[in-house]
């Protein structure tokens, strides 16, 4: 029996490799490259060969697209890590600690757009003072009562149908659900 030695993370992977054992399409890795995130080597003939580490990265850059993360915030926190070799564990919880911090802002900005959401009635009207969401600090109640963007709608339609246009004619039903031209 051949035994068969275990990969080293030096090893360099194809670009087909690294798509089967990550299931990013070869496409995305290639932008990933142009956007500083991934850095593969090249053969003398110009194929690109990937670090075994790069798995790592990209896994990281899946996770991040998921939580919302901007790929300008992995491109700084990975800007950080060592590109030439596997990142040590000290080097994962340093960004790990700084995107902690991150995550849980946000994580607090959802639960208040939450909390505000919980107080919106849903009626359509945004002049309510206590409107959160749509008219913060009642800022269009100074225009007066009521609903009012649905009110600038209404006047749009209402001065439309006071100018002179000619309107399309309209056919009239016969019985049997037949219809005849105006």
């Amino acid at each position: 029996m051949v035994e068969i030695p275990a990969p080293k993370p030096t090893d360099l992977l194809s670009i087909g490799e690294v798509v089967e054992r990550t299931g990013v399409a070869a496409s995305a890795l290639h932008f990933y490259e142009r956007k500083g995130l991934i850095h593969p080597e090249r053969t003398t003939g110009g194929t690109r060969l990937y670090p075994r580490h790069v798995e790592r990265r990209i896994a990281i850059i899946q996770v991040a697209k998921r939580l919302g993360i901007p790929l300008s915030e992995v491109a700084e926190q990975f800007a950080t890590l060592p590109s030439d070799r596997m990142p040590s564990l000290r080097d994962w919880a340093r960004l790990n600690e700084r995107w902690r911090a991150r995550l849980r802002a946000r994580q607090l900005e959802l639960e208040r757009l939450q909390e505000e959401m919980t107080q919106c009635i849903g009626c359509g009207c945004v002049s309510l003072n206590a409107c959160l969401v749509m008219n913060p600090g009642d800022a269009l109640g100074a225009d007066g009562a009521g609903a009012r963007r649905l009110m600038s709608i209404e006047d749009e339609v209402g001065r439309a149908a006071d100018q002179d246009v000619e309107e399309e004619p309209v056919s009239e039903p016969l019985p049997g659900g037949r219809r005849r031209s105006a």
